[in-house]
């Protein structure tokens, strides 16, 4: 014990030195963002309004895009892997949602009542995911999730909802760490076990008199890009009918992975999904959505209803923008292609961890996927040691000063205008890093 104590020390010791190093040229090579973060800082917290945004010594500041890539304010060109944290699907410059919103300009905004495009824009939504037989529109993610677990409350007349460790669905229903973080809503959560089939089914089993909401992402996004597995979901399918609970999928981003999202791949039908991100082309958009039974709890014809309000919910940028992009950019055949494009990637990267002997792993599916450090193939969420911190921290900053944008926690998901030939050099730069690194990845390998 004591002799893997010292090896890790002395590995960290290493890997800091390196990270220190990588640094010193990050500073050098991004003059422009550091004084504007340093601006940022006198107005702002931490010079930050979007936590996940934030890297030591001072993020990156991005002026523009165009199809695949990003320009810096430092005047660096990036191949972007990251596409807004799958939000950003369709690149930065897709003709047919840029003209979408210019002809919206045109027309004005923010009417104050319903206009001629939001139903159109329903209808697209109920064709491609047929588990919403009605739909409603938020302004992101998060807000989607929050009125489907509003809904399913309100509906069983219970408190408790099951979600996963690992599992984020919006900035205040997080349980990244395994427990619920300091602004998630205080509703009463059960945390099970990400893909732990026999364990889940107990927790149910135990709890199930007062069971309102199974609410679970297909695949974790934030914890990691880890898949559920089709038995686990199918047994959540199962017991949520068997003790009338609500089950929700929050495919926010898992949506993307197929043309009616991961429960289409898997052929398992929730009551509630919950979307967002790409879906509105690039704009600010959430969606929620099920049964007609169970949707009808909104509808303000009735005598008792659910209020659901939202200034932007309608607001004809998102509408027109998400009727542009789902009628005539996103079809199912580039959904596909997209996707199996990620699938090659993602085989790509882990050939070359092979190959190289070292302790990376990439895990995902189709077009979404993030780098690990470590040798096993995860199926649930797991924190990082200070080694694999270090580790993941060399790889992201020499991928970066390679001009290939990603997240720092390893997170890439591709967008339309991303090629083979992209993928390929992000392939090799990858194996570029790895190699330059290889003494720090190998003499790590027994700690991870």
């Amino acid at each position: 014990m004591e002799k893997n104590v010292m090896r890790e020390l002395s590995n960290s010791t290493q890997l800091s030195s390196a990270i220190e190093a990588a640094m010193d040229r990050y500073i050098r090579e991004n003059p422009d963002s550091a004084r504007r973060h340093a601006r940022a800082l006198k107005v702002m917290p931490g010079g930050n309004t979007r936590s996940v945004l934030h890297v030591d010594p001072f993020p990156i500041a991005f002026e523009r895009g165009e199809g695949p890539y990003l320009w810096s304010v430092d005047g660096v060109r990036y191949t972007d892997f990251l596409g807004e944290f799958t939000a950003g699907l369709y690149g930065h410059s897709d003709p047919v949602i840029l003209d979408a919103i210019r002809a919206a300009l045109d027309r004005g905004l923010n009417y104050g009542g319903p206009n001629a495009f939001e139903h159109e824009l329903a209808e697209l939504m109920c064709e491609k995911f047929p588990s919403m037989e009605l739909v409603r529109f938020t302004n992101s993610g998060t807000e989607a999730n929050l009125m489907a677990l509003a809904l399913a409350l309100n509906y069983t007349g219970r408190k408790k909802v099951l979600v996963f460790k690992g599992g984020y669905h919006g900035g205040v229903l997080a349980f990244g760490d395994g427990q619920p973080s300091p602004v998630t809503v205080p509703h009463q959560f059960l945390l099970g076990d990400y893909n732990d089939t026999e364990g889940t089914r107990e927790l149910i089993g135990s709890n199930e008199d007062d069971l309102a909401a199974i609410l679970i992402e297909p695949m974790l996004g934030s914890g990691g890009c880890i898949p559920a597995e089709h038995e686990f979901l199918e047994m959540l399918r199962q017991e949520a009918t068997r003790v009338d609970a609500v089950l929700i999928f929050d495919e926010v981003m898992t949506s993307r992975l197929g043309p009616s999202g991961v429960q289409g791949l898997e052929n398992i039908t929730p009551d509630l999904t919950t979307l967002g991100k790409y879906l509105a082309g690039g704009m600010s958009f959430g969606a929620f959505g099920g049964t007609q039974d169970l949707m009808a709890a909104y509808d303000p014809t009735r005598s008792i209803s659910l209020i659901h309000s939202g200034t932007f919910n309608n607001n004809v940028l998102s509408m027109s923008a998400g009727i542009a992009s789902l009628r005539a950019t996103l079809s199912s055949d580039a959904v596909e292609q997209l996707n199996a494009r990620g699938d090659r990637l993602r085989s790509a990267l882990n050939a070359v961890a092979e190959r190289r002997d070292v302790p990376l792993h990439v895990s995902g599916r189709g077009s979404v996927m993030t780098i690990h450090p470590s040798r096993r193939c995860l199926n649930a969420s797991e924190g990082l040691s200070t080694v694999q911190s270090l580790l993941r921290d060399i790889l992201f900053f020499g991928l970066v000063s390679g001009k290939k944008w990603l997240a720092r926690r390893g997170m890439i998901a591709l967008s339309l205008p991303i090629t083979d030939a992209h993928c390929h050099d992000l392939v090799a730069e990858f194996d570029n890093v790895v190699e330059r690194n290889a003494s720090l990845f190998h003499s790590s390998g027994e700690s991870v």
